[in-house]
């Protein structure tokens, strides 16, 4: 016997429901029908003359002449239970993954980020302004009297008293406030030594290049698995490549995420839906490591749409 046919667990689930709703008919029609018939007026029958039938009240209501039905029904049934659990196949979800989809067939100029950037320059001070001075009356200037200041050996000179001045010094002027703080720009690699890597192939004990290749199938896998082809760009006859840029951050998520590279008919919107929803899975990206320390990598990746011609 050949079965050609697939169960899924919700066709298996509503398979069993009708199997069981069926059996409870079933047993109820048979209470029913056998209690009707045990309220006739069967007793008003001819009294039996052998033992062996007058040991049976009611004759017409011998539920045993039933057992060889019931017994293939249930044959049937049970054969039937074994042919499904038999053919019941899950098969895994086939997605289409286009030919070269990490190859970048264009060229991006993309400028790195930056996570803070510095304050900007103090603005230059203003110029000096010229203000106009009132015009001031001269006064005529008084005739100076000379008097004879020449002294010769006999003339007597007091030496002049110092006194000390009794007002405090003026206080020294306060210092400059210091200067601000530089705020630090954590710099962001474009190429590091051990490059970020999508979750999944962590626990696999390969080497490096395995884990690469099997991180970028599983990130080509997660993406072609959950986009959705724009229907505005599959009218219009839309396809391309779409380049999303985005940093893998120390912890693993994802940040700055940015369409670089449109193609039009929302495939750019698509594409930064499906990067964003990278930050909602259970596990995050392994980050980029430089000198055995985890860093800021910058990531470009390109998200091809494609339409099959028939």
């Amino acid at each position: 016997m050949n079965a050609n046919f697939e169960l899924t667990g919700s066709a298996l689930i509503t398979g069993l429901a009708i199997g069981i709703a069926a059996v409870a008919i079933l047993i109820f029609l048979g209470r029913y029908y056998f209690s009707n018939l045990s309220n006739t007026k069967l007793n008003q029958e001819k009294k039996q003359n052998t033992l062996s039938r007058a040991m049976n009240k009611y004759p017409q209501a011998d539920i045993f002449r039933y057992s060889p039905m019931i017994w293939k029904f249930s044959m049937v049934a049970v054969l039937v239970f074994i042919i499904a659990a038999f053919n019941w196949t899950v098969y895994e979800k086939e997605v289409f993954i286009p030919d070269d989809a990490l190859v970048m067939d264009v060229d991006v100029e993309i400028e790195t980020p930056r996570s803070a950037e510095p304050p900007p320059p103090p603005p230059p001070p203003p110029p000096p302004t010229i203000e106009a001075v009132a015009e001031v009356e001269l006064l005529e200037e008084e005739d100076i009297e000379f008097v004879d200041q020449s002294v010769d050996a006999d003339t007597y000179i007091e030496a002049p008293v110092y006194e000390a001045s009794t007002e405090d010094a003026p206080p020294p002027p306060p210092p400059p406030p210091p200067p601000p703080p530089k705020q630090e720009v954590e710099e962001i690699f474009k190429i590091v030594e051990e490059m970020p890597r999508f979750p999944g192939c962590e626990d696999l004990e390969a080497s490096m290049d395995d884990k690469r290749m099997c991180s970028n199938r599983k990130m080509l896998e997660f993406i072609y698995e959950n986009i959705s082809y724009p229907s505005i760009a599959r009218d219009n006859g839309i396809s391309g490549t779409v380049v999303i840029s985005f940093v893998v951050e120390k912890d693993g998520r994802i940040a700055d995420a940015k369409v670089v590279r449109e193609i039009g008919g929302g495939c750019g919107a698509e594409a930064l839906r499906i990067v964003e929803k990278m930050n909602h899975m259970q596990e995050k990206w392994t980050p980029g490591k430089q000198r055995g320390r985890a860093v800021r990598v910058m990531f470009n990746l390109p998200v091809k749409f494609h339409l099959e011609t028939r």
